[in-house]
């Protein structure tokens, strides 16, 4: 694709653990739920300069919700 590589980042609430990693690593893209503190997902496609840090959230996420694939 012309103009970069489009990622689709997406999380499995149900089994997020509530670590905050993804929030820590990549605050654009994450945010947790204040009642049960599970990840909320900001930016499903997010911009070119944010994919590094989708990616290092997986890498950090201890229970392994989210998924970025590229497009």
């Amino acid at each position: 694709m012309e103009g970069g590589e489009t990622v689709k980042v997406s999380v499995d609430r149900e089994r997020c653990c509530s670590s905050g990693m993804c929030v820590l690593t990549a605050p654009a893209l994450f945010d947790q739920d204040e009642e049960d503190g599970r990840v909320i997902l900001l930016e499903a496609e997010p911009p070119e300069e944010l994919h590094s840090a989708a990616r290092k959230a997986v890498s950090f996420c201890p229970c392994q919700v989210i998924t970025v694939t590229d497009d």
